[in-house]
């Protein structure tokens, strides 16, 4: 369960990586997500787990997919914005 919310937090923080990468559409879609991603988490955790393929199911694995490529884009433009200095001796 530790991996779980380690991974909510980590896509709960993403929207704000997308605003600042410039995607403000894929900010509001990811917020969309996570209102889902949050149900389906505690209805998992205090009630049954929804059907497969639910809304909350496919929102709260659209969200952990999206968070995850969003984190990839963040990565990919901070080393593009600052590439290493390794000099050769």
């Amino acid at each position: 369960m530790g991996v779980t919310a380690m991974f909510l937090l980590l896509a709960t923080i993403t929207p704000f990586l997308l605003i600042q990468l410039k995607r403000p559409v894929f900010a509001v879609v990811q917020s969309v997500l996570l209102v889902g991603m949050w149900l389906y988490s505690f209805q998992i955790m205090f009630f049954t787990a929804p059907g497969v393929f639910s809304i909350s199911w496919m929102m709260f694995y659209g969200s952990l997919i999206g968070a995850h490529v969003a984190w990839i884009m963040f990565i990919i433009a901070l080393v593009e914005e600052k590439p290493a200095t390794l000099q050769e001796n």
